[in-house]
């Protein structure tokens, strides 16, 4: 009995060890199959430098002049670019900057919306990086500079010279009070 008790334990135990490696080596195989879906889907694109900007694809023939525009929405933030236009080929990088600043003498979480004008440049607009992606958590009369990268792509249809990129910043629940009641 203890015998056969003793087979059935090192039984298991193999069949154990060998479900354990298959197991890491399917693991181990799925890191080539994921980064072949992303690729094929579009999934984390962002991540891969050839996707980000395109040399041959930057329209040298043409220029567009990228607005931008900044607001808020009950909240004692002051919000602006800091440069409010620059001119720009389709397929070429873009870099901003915008300036906050929170007025009030309490914490505050705010997140900004994006709108484009015309409702058209959504579809040519890629951002790869951008202040709206994530809530913003200012203390009392904190001032932040903040970056949003973009390229406008050569795709953009020829009739359109200006496009805006406007922020409204609105207030969110959660902001910690800096004045105590006592």
């Amino acid at each position: 009995m203890v015998n056969s008790r003793l087979n059935a334990n090192a039984t298991m135990l193999k069949k154990l060890l060998i479900f354990t490696l298959v197991m890491f080596a399917f693991g181990y195989a799925l890191v080539p199959f994921y980064e072949k879906f992303c690729e094929v889907t579009g999934i984390n694109n962002l991540l891969q430098p050839d996707v980000m900007v395109q040399e041959d694809r930057v329209d040298t023939a043409r220029w567009v002049n990228v607005e931008f525009d900044a607001n808020t929405r009950g909240l004692p933030w002051h919000f602006k670019p800091l440069q409010f236009s620059t001119r720009v080929h389709p397929g070429e990088p873009v870099d901003v900057m915008y300036e906050i600043t929170n007025n009030s003498d309490r914490e505050i979480n705010g997140q900004a919306i994006p709108s484009y004008s015309p409702r058209s440049l959504e579809k040519y607009l890629k951002k790869f990086e951008c202040f709206c992606f994530t809530q913003q958590t200012l203390k009392p009369h904190e001032t932040r500079q903040m970056p949003v990268q973009f390229v406008i792509e050569p795709g953009l249809p020829e009739d359109l010279h200006t496009v805006t990129i406007s922020y409204t910043f609105f207030e969110l629940p959660g902001g910690v009070s800096a004045i105590k009641d006592e």
